[in-house]
């Protein structure tokens, strides 16, 4: 099943919505579970990775365990995660759903207007990618894979 995923996604690389480059100003601020504020402009010279997602998700529980190996692999050197829970009800079962996956990136409770802040989120899991100068690179509608990730990073050095 990961292997469809992966050449689902490296397929979806020939037909992403490949965003024209912004200025520096697509701002975003978003307040995680612990309380920390993310700002797109704390993450300048790393590629951000913003991943909506539902506890009642296939598709956004079998891409967790990947998201959470690339964040880890990269979060000191030229990537962070970051996940936004969206459409749930309990945000204890949230929170503690994301514990029992292991998450280690950042989890933010996601409302519309979080949402909003990012770009259009027609689907879970949807994902947004900004290049390390702060501009959209891509949005993704279905999962990823760590390997589908990185082979893209490595193809726009």
């Amino acid at each position: 099943m990961l292997h469809f995923f992966e050449r689902l996604f490296e397929n979806a690389l020939l037909v992403l919505l490949l965003v024209s480059p912004q200025a520096w100003g697509a701002e975003f601020t978003l307040t995680d579970s612990q309380g920390q504020t993310h700002r797109l402009s704390d993450y300048r010279g790393k590629w951000v990775l913003v991943n909506f997602w539902a506890t009642w998700c296939p598709p956004c529980l079998d891409e967790i365990p990947e998201l959470a190996e690339l964040h880890d692999a990269h979060k000191n050197k030229d990537l962070v995660v970051i996940g936004i829970a969206m459409q749930y009800q309990d945000t204890g079962a949230v929170l503690r759903f994301a514990e029992s996956m292991f998450v280690s990136y950042p989890i933010v409770l996601g409302n519309p207007a979080i949402a909003g802040q990012i770009g259009k989120v027609e689907g879970l899991p949807t994902t947004f990618l900004f290049d390390p100068q702060g501009r959209l690179a891509l949005r993704h509608l279905g999962p990823l894979t760590r390997k589908g990730v990185e082979r893209y990073l490595q193809s726009h050095k």
